[in-house]
């Protein structure tokens, strides 16, 4: 018979206790260093990056290709060169690096599409390229055919890229929260842009609702990082600095309520990942709590001056005394606020009533903490709900007192209050500069894909007495403006369209332009759009027939 392996030896079972022994002064050790840096407050709480939406390659080629023959009349092969370069830099944009130099590559593509829309994306129809993006949060597949789609989800990528930026940054030192603060408002700022900017978006995590949670989500960020920076730079203990520290953290507790009520929406609920779901409400509980330990320290340890000392200390109590007059929501019941904050047993009793909330708490947001399966791998987080859990737990064994019989009533709302607002920073795609890849087609204000051109011909004009009977206007390339009625422009136009008569296209615009008894055919046929600006249709300006060019500005001359 063969030996049971999991039977324990007893020099098994030692070694099991052993292990037991050395993980418990392990988990012991954490701890304390967890406390050194906490109450030296260089410990920083987890925050909530977003992933990027993956997408599929595209291939431009052919559907660019196509166009260039079909719309400019071009040899395609001659823009080899352009179309490679464009797949390249999508192709990078795919994996861009997690720090400036990747959210310039994706405002980079971002910016070049804008020239590619311009040059190859007509109103009337479609390019024929199918975009495909995966979603940010469940992975589920979307496909469409406009450009917009994927100008949208590169947006989103950009506002993403922020927020694992703005998680990365080390929050021990000022410039490092500064940096976070600037990345979540960027990124708070992207999403709410892609808002109002974009609509109908095929994935949820483009949705209205979606992007409102996630603008809500990096503002509360900013508040926290806020938070954490007003509690390095405040050195005194003074109670003022303690009761401005409570408002904060209450503060950040209010936002984050909101990012959870947001969240428990219909539409959100069922999507929003539940760690994300869990985080933010621990986050709003633990800062709750926070608020109430502050509200406890100002409380108990700091005292007003007494009448014996200088006029300044008493002007100084005169602005504390002001400052806590404001401190909560409503006014509590009992003895008047200037009353408790004179008397050290009053302010005791008040004290130890804010230390009980915190520490009711402290409880929520470690009991919502251990459901969720993802955060109690954070050990980080764990350390940081444990050590000041016990933090409350101390201070309230350090004012409890055994004739304690007559307890106060629940210490009441803090009024939540900060010096810095969070921005919400718009896009600055100037910051990026970027050049036309197809800029050998032309000026964008002629060579478009709104535009409507004719196939392509040679005339030949002999300049007359009166000259050739042309206006002209702009430079590279120079505009057939006009033709002057007469001229040695009109007899050859005159010839062109009688020797087309039989294309149909031309019999109906001739036909359709006779009525008026004028042709709304231009001499070279250029810059024909279905909408043009400023209303530009065919008009009549004294001799001389004229097309209306919106960005072109430059005088005309006679030829």
């Amino acid at each position: 018979q063969g030996c049971d392996p999991l039977a324990q030896t007893q020099r098994s079972k030692l070694q099991h206790r052993r292990a037991r022994i050395n993980q418990q002064i392990n988990k012991e050790m954490r701890m304390r260093a967890g406390a050194e840096n906490l109450f030296s407050e260089a410990i920083n709480v987890p925050m909530i990056p977003l992933g990027l939406k993956e997408t599929k390659e595209v291939d431009f080629t052919v559907s660019i290709q196509d166009f260039i023959c079909e719309h400019y009349g071009e040899d395609c092969s001659l823009y080899d060169k352009e179309i490679k370069e464009l797949m390249e830099l999508r192709q990078a944009m795919r994996t861009p690096s997690r720090n400036q130099a990747g959210l310039e590559l994706l405002m980079e593509y971002y910016n070049q599409m804008y020239y590619l829309d311009q040059r190859f994306f007509p109103l009337h129809r479609n390019l024929g390229v199918h975009f495909h993006w995966y979603d940010s949060l469940t992975g589920v597949p979307s496909c469409q055919r406009t450009l917009a789609f994927e100008k949208g989800s590169v947006l989103f990528n950009i506002g993403a890229l922020y927020t694992q930026i703005g998680a990365r940054q080390d929050r021990s030192a000022t410039a490092g929260i500064d940096k976070a603060i600037d990345a979540f408002q960027r990124a708070a700022g992207a999403f709410n842009y892609l808002k109002d900017n974009f609509s109908n978006a095929p994935s949820l995590d483009m949705s209205g609702p979606s992007l409102c949670m996630l603008v809500r989500l990096m503002v509360a960020q900013v508040q926290e990082c806020v938070f954490e920076r007003v509690t390095l730079t405040t050195q005194d203990t003074h109670l003022t600095s303690q009761l401005r520290l409570a408002q904060e953290a209450a503060r950040v507790s209010d936002v984050y309520l909101l990012v959870q009520q947001t969240m428990a929406q219909p539409l959100m609920k069922d999507y929003v990942p539940f760690s994300w779901a869990s985080m933010v409400q621990v986050k709003s509980e633990h800062f709750r709590a926070l608020s109430h330990y502050y509200a406890a320290v100002a409380l108990c340890d700091h005292t007003l001056s007494t009448e014996e000392e200088d006029e300044e200390e008493e002007g100084g109590d005169e602005e504390t005394e002001k400052a806590f007059l404001h401190f909560y929501i409503n006014v509590p019941a009992g003895p008047p606020l200037s009353q408790v904050l004179r008397d050290p047993e009053k302010r005791r009793k008040l004290g130890k009533a804010h230390l009980r909330r915190a520490v009711i708490r402290h409880e929520e947001a470690m009991r919502v903490h251990s459901l969720c399966k993802i955060l109690r791998k954070m050990d980080i987080l764990q350390d940081v709900l444990s050590l000041t859990h016990k933090r409350s737990l101390d201070k309230y064994s350090e004012l409890d007192r055994e004739d304690d019989f007559d307890e106060t009533a629940e210490a009441p709302e803090i009024q939540s209050q900060t010096h810095q607002k969070p921005d919400i920073t718009p896009p600055n795609f100037s910051t990026v500069q970027v050049t036309d890849i197809f800029q050998r087609l032309g000026p964008l204000s002629v060579f478009c894909a709104r535009a409507r051109w004719g196939p392509t011909r040679v005339i030949c004009l002999q300049r007359r007495e009166g000259g050739l009977g042309l206006t002209l206007r702009g430079d590279s390339p120079v505009l057939v403006a006009g033709v002057v009625p007469g001229g040695c422009a009109a007899v050859e136009k005159r010839a062109i369209m009688l020797s087309h008569s039989s294309d149909k296209e031309n019999t109906r615009q001739r036909l359709l332009g006779g009525a008026k008894g004028q042709s709304s055919a231009s001499l070279l046929n250029w810059n024909r759009k279905k909408k043009r600006e400023g209303g530009g249709v065919t008009k009549r300006l004294g001799s001389t027939f004229s097309l209306s060019f919106g960005s072109i500005r430059d005088t005309e001359a006679m030829y």
